[in-house]
């Protein structure tokens, strides 16, 4: 993980929507886009073929029309429940004026597109002719609320038919209809890491530089997860963990983060101090924000997307580290960075479950974005050198109880402080486990004084054993 080189950030501008109309007589969605300066954007959706709010052919056309307004309040749809008259045909005016990308999808097909904070658009819904649900279709948006229920009244059809309404058939956060994966073996993670290059860990050194100036690119793309199985990755300029900073206290960061992805993503530096309001806010794709702070305080800091639902954000990939040195900060051999993390399996090719992720069931745990990838690859000293490991939790949900298989502690920094250090005033206290939750980090430091194989492991063995394990491999001098 190393450490990004200084560059000036590009002057970036706000890429332009392109107006575009697809029109035919056979047309599964036509969609709109009309970039307007100083007011909303529409888009106009065209009904899905044959339907009639998920019973195609149920109801007989009343040659009605009912039109709904629709907004977003959070990560919820207002209102929430649409009732209509069977065989009306619905249009639904929706106004996204939430603070992000959102879409509105139908059971029956018919569906927005995307529309970005600000804008409207409107969906045909074709004929209702039995109760019927929507949903935006966002990654995790659906789980956290974002649902509507289309009533059909009329003619005893209130109830909602099979495979529709609260307890119907669930499509998923993407509407893909795919069912979430399984979790891999420990034999196919090992064989993955085997085969996949191993992400740097050393820490790169402080340099005189008290100016540290970066570009941050947020994209999107996919990660070979085992053999035959990929799961969606959303990274800061292409890893997971994105790029380690390095600095001391009193350095200054000018971070300019571009939404190159596509949907609205942010950065919160937990290593600043400042109101959140505009460094921290969800831009869109396209758009650009430059945020700037000092470090006033030493640790090792997570910096995330902060845009909801911050689980499947930081879920998906968009996490990272930035260290801090404590002033006097002895030097050592060798210092590497681990960074905990959890993956929750969605589809194939897709993004996190979203479910998993509320259960808090990770089907994965990584350092440095891999199950077991520093067991196939170890990381390495020699006999007789002091080794530093700095540790984060970047979560989003789950704890790290850090041990060295064969070590003790003789130096702890946590969260601020000293634990122990130096093994205290007689010189023999110790420690065997660097305890964090969800967000927090340290650094532990030892002198390996014999030649072997040390694990590296999350004492909660369970979670080792999905892949929060590596190896310090030490050889003679």
């Amino acid at each position: 993980m190393t450490q990004l080189p200084v560059k000036q950030a590009p002057s970036l501008k706000r890429s332009q929507r392109s107006n575009q109309a697809i029109v035919g007589a056979a047309i599964v969605a036509l969609v709109t886009l009309i970039a307007l300066i100083g007011m909303p954007r529409t888009v106009q959706s065209s009904p899905h073929p044959g339907a009639t709010g998920g019973t195609a052919g149920a109801a007989v056309p009343t040659g009605e029309t009912t039109t709904v307004a629709v907004t977003v309040d959070g990560m919820s749809f207002v209102p929430n429940r649409i009732e209509v008259p069977v065989g009306n045909n619905l249009k639904i005016e929706f106004h996204n004026t939430g603070d992000q990308t959102h879409d509105l999808v139908l059971a029956n097909g018919a569906k927005t597109g995307h529309v970005a904070a600000g804008d409207s658009a409107t969906l045909d819904a074709g004929v209702i002719g039995a109760t019927t649900e929507g949903w935006c279709s966002l990654p995790g948006h659906r789980a956290m609320g974002m649902t509507l229920e289309v009533v059909a009244t009329g003619n005893g059809t209130d109830a909602a038919p099979p495979g529709h309404g609260s307890g119907g058939h669930d499509m998923g956060d993407m509407g893909s209809g795919e069912a979430d994966a399984a979790s891999p073996t420990m034999a196919q993670l090992m064989r993955q890491a085997q085969a996949s290059a191993p992400a740097p860990a050393a820490l790169e050194p402080l340099t005189a530089q008290t100016h540290h100036e970066y570009t941050f690119s947020v994209t999107e793309s996919t990660d070979p997860v085992v053999d035959g199985l990929t799961r969606a990755i959303w990274t800061y300029n292409g890893t997971s963990p994105g790029p380690t900073l390095h600095g001391a206290v009193g350095d200054t960061f000018t971070i300019t983060l571009v939404n190159d992805g596509t949907m609205g993503h942010s950065i919160d530096f937990h290593a600043s101090d400042l109101a959140p309001d505009l460094p921290m806010r969800t831009i869109e794709p396209g758009e650009s924000l430059v945020y700037e702070f000092t470090a006033h305080r030493a640790g090792i800091w997570m910096y995330h997307c902060g845009t909801m639902p911050m689980s499947q954000h930081i879920g998906n990939g968009l996490f990272g580290a930035v260290v801090i040195d404590p002033p006097g900060l002895e030097p050592v051999d060798e210092s590497y960075v681990l960074v905990q993390s959890e993956l929750y399996l969605g589809a194939n090719g897709q993004p996190a479950s979203a479910a998993k992720a509320a259960a808090m069931t990770p089907d994965v745990m990584m350092f440095n974005g891999r199950a077991f990838q520093y067991a196939a690859h170890p990381l390495t000293a020699k006999v007789g050198d002091r080794v530093r490991l700095w540790v984060l939790d970047a979560g989003p949900n789950m704890s790290l109880s850090f041990h060295v298989v064969g070590k003790q502690f003789d130096t702890v920094w946590t969260e601020g402080a000293y634990t122990v250090k130096d093994g205290g005033p007689s010189g023999t206290d110790g420690a065997q486990v660097l305890p964090l939750l969800a967000a927090q980090g340290g650094f532990v430091e030892f002198t390996v004084d014999e030649a072997g194989h040390y694990s590296i492991v999350n004492h909660q063995m369970s979670l080792a054993e999905k892949g929060a394990q590596g190896v310090l491999e030490v050889t003679a001098k």
